[in-house]
């Protein structure tokens, strides 16, 4: 073990699993917000990025600076399915090597590489952000299998497992007698602006449209989210923000299903002032999931005083309690009565709007994510 007592010192990090500290999807998210607050608190951290583009193209790849932690860009083979595998496998070998006392590996994937850390007396950390051989994505041949023999090696090699859910929690318990520990993402008190670049580039004002602000992937629910909304009778639009993932394809079907319908808007990846405007001055948020491991821009659309619409899956209605409008999983038909009943009832809109932002800021508190994260480092 590097360092001696690491009580008392200064910890030495290792993170990896990430693409890059940015805000491509809820990992990135969750990594930047630990490292940057763990650096602020002495801690010397490392993150092992891949290398190759930002999932929206070349020039986001380098916006934002980082302060206190150290970025190590590892060899990646920009193939798809080979790209988590081959800088997952390099950032192993060097956080291995390398002078940490603890290595933290994010999602299911990456952790197949738990043993190389583990085997050079790394205490190993690895961080479950969803049941990934689930995804659409994955659902077939290498991909599963090498996700699957992730989350076996994690069981056998992490010395502790972190979930974000309660659902994922019982899952490693029913099937392998594991016990994990439970601490759900935080949040930020984010400031709200007043529509101005939304409106000049999308024409878009307070309250005007709904909003759906992800990955443009299928597992997501876009698809009968267009198809329900296509039949609700109002004059709101309905904006789609995000990238799309992996391939373009997707994102294709989804503009052919949406182009004869001019109310919906699809604004591609935002970041930075676009992004919080559009949070700032959404309707209704929804979240049409069939799938999802702790939905970060679910607890985001919230801390901004959004009225919220989501699929009744357990790692959603965990959040938002009785605090927000839910539908039942995959059900066009009902997603449409939901959106068409809050088009027709804006007092119900309103009266959630007042609710979300406190109780989901007092829930979900980012610096008391990194103290419990900081303790299992520390073997309190």
């Amino acid at each position: 073990m590097a360092g001696g007592n690491i009580m008392e010192e200064k910890l030495s990090v290792a993170m990896f699993g990430q693409k890059r500290l940015s805000r491509e999807g809820g990992i990135e998210i969750v990594v930047k917000e630990l490292c940057t607050r763990m650096a602020r608190d002495g801690c010397r951290v490392t993150c092992y990025n891949r290398s190759g583009h930002h999932v929206s193209g070349a020039k986001y790849d380098r916006d934002i600076e980082y302060k206190g932690i150290w970025q190590k860009s590892v060899p990646t083979i920009e193939k798809k399915g080979l790209a988590a595998v081959s800088a997952s496998f390099v950032a192993a070998l060097l956080s291995a090597l390398g002078n940490y006392d603890v290595v933290h590996i994010h999602a299911e994937g990456p952790a197949f590489f738990a043993w190389l850390p583990r085997m050079f007396g790394k205490r190993v950390i690895v961080t479950i952000h969803g049941i990934d051989w689930q995804r659409e994505k994955w659902k077939s041949g290498f991909g599963s299998k090498f996700i699957r023999q992730g989350e076996k090696n994690a069981v056998k090699y992490a010395d502790e497992i972190i979930v974000l859910s309660k659902r994922v929690r019982d899952y490693f318990k029913e099937t392998y007698g594991r016990e994990t520990r439970f601490i759900p993402n935080g949040v930020n008190r984010p400031e709200v602006l007043n529509a101005e670049q939304i409106t000049a580039e999308f024409g878009l004002s307070k309250d005007s449209y709904i909003l759906y602000l992800g990955r443009l992937v299928p597992e997501k629910g876009i698809r009968y989210l267009i198809e329900a909304f296509k039949r609700v009778k109002t004059d709101k639009k309905l904006v789609i923000a995000g990238g799309a993932s992996d391939t373009d394809s997707f994102a294709d079907e989804l503009k052919k299903l949406a182009q004869d319908d001019d109310r919906i808007i699809f604004t591609g990846f935002v970041q930075g002032q676009l992004l919080d405007e559009l949070y700032s001055n959404a309707y209704v948020y929804t979240l049409p999931s069939d799938l999802e491991g702790m939905p970060l821009s679910l607890l985001e659309a919230m801390s901004y005083g959004n009225c919220c619409l989501v699929s009744d899956i357990p790692e959603c209605t965990e959040v938002v309690e009785d605090k927000a409008l839910i539908f039942k999983k995959s059900d066009a038909g009902d997603l449409q009565a939901k959106l068409q009943d809050s088009c027709d009832h804006p007092e119900n809109v309103m009266r959630l709007k007042k609710q979300a932002e406190n109780f989901i800021c007092e829930k979900y508190d980012w610096d008391d994510v990194v103290k419990k994260t900081l303790k299992l480092y520390r073997r309190e």
